[in-house]
């Protein structure tokens, strides 16, 4: 019964999101593309935090590299291809998480927090304090990139609904291609090496590799969503990837639920919905906002992925069929 309606509640949310642009105004359709953008992005960090037990304090850094890589590519009068911009952003994020998880992944517990934080702080001061990408002002990205292929042009990023739906598609293929690698025995390995390290290393697993595919990976789909961020507002800053970035990132898995993709996906969506909610009631709106905050995470252990399993155990004649990662 609970996979019927957990199948049931897949469908239903689809729905819900490939109706926003035909239901809401051009702000509430960028808005939700903006919130599935961040939703990429925590799930990216859950994949390190949740599953492989790796706390990164400077994720927003991959975030940012390739956000800048976009910028960069796309040319002052005209458009960049987007068959080759993508590719690269990704490719740099991925390349930058590879060279600094190579160096970070000797270290643990608090040390490996502070050392991604302190690369994470190199990577922005090199964008904030030279000309490399235009300093504090940042780079405009004047021209969606051209989706063109061959002469053929399957669709149009000018466009704010395909914009939209090509966000919603990616964000999608990101959930799925994460499920069924979590799943594998990649995966599986991973979880291992969460729980206890020293067994699976004495069982012949390197773990060292592992963690390092997993840094890797996650760097490379955080630059996915910077590619997208870039794309959906125009403009790069040094801010994208300054630290309070990658503590709102960290902010969006606690809340939806650690180790828990849709959770995370959760997180960043009752993230950016609190924030648009205290911000139109008051300018101290981080105050009320860390608050509530606060107070979620301490009345809801394991975040709001674990509210449907609480909801069913207080429900007489409900029947609980485990809380299950996904």
């Amino acid at each position: 019964m609970s996979g019927h309606a957990a199948r049931f509640g897949a469908l239903a949310l689809c729905s819900a999101l490939l109706a926003v642009p035909w239901l809401g105004s051009a702000f509430y359709t960028e808005l939700v593309a903006k919130t599935l953008v961040l939703s990429i992005f925590a799930m990216s960090l859950d994949l390190l935090v949740g599953f492989s037990g790796l706390v990164s304090f400077g994720h927003a850094a991959f975030f940012g590299v390739a956000a800048y890589v976009l910028a960069l590519l796309t040319p002052k009068f005209e458009p960049a291809s987007l068959w080759i911009a993508l590719p690269a952003s990704i490719a740099a994020a991925g390349l930058a998480a590879l060279v600094i998880g190579f160096l970070v992944l000797h270290t643990r517990g608090v040390y490996f927090i502070m050392v991604t934080l302190a690369f994470a702080q190199m990577i922005y001061f090199v964008f904030h304090d030279t000309e490399i990408g235009g300093g504090s002002d940042g780079l405009y990205v004047n021209f969606k990139p051209d989706a063109s292929l061959f002469g053929f042009k399957p669709f149009d990023l000018a466009d704010s609904v395909q914009l939209y739906y090509f966000i919603m598609a990616l964000a999608l293929i990101t959930y799925a291609v994460l499920t069924r690698v979590l799943r594998s025995s990649f995966g599986r390995t991973l979880m291992g090496i969460r729980s206890n390290e020293h067994r699976m290393r004495s069982l012949g697993y390197p773990t060292f590799r592992y963690k390092l595919a997993a840094f890797t990976v996650a760097g490379a789909l955080a630059g996915l969503a910077g590619f997208l961020y870039a794309v959906l507002y125009g403009f790069v800053t040094p801010e994208l990837m300054a630290w309070h970035q990658s503590g709102n990132v960290l902010l969006m898995v606690i809340l939806g639920g650690m180790g828990n993709l849709l959770g995370a996906a959760t997180g960043a969506f009752a993230f950016v919905g609190m924030q648009e909610v205290f911000s139109n009631l008051t300018k101290h709106w981080q105050l009320p906002m860390g608050v509530l905050i606060v107070a979620a995470v301490l009345g809801l252990p394991g975040g709001l992925a674990r509210l449907p399993a609480r909801i069913r155990r207080a429900v007489p004649g409900t029947r609980d069929d485990g809380e299950r990662n996904e």
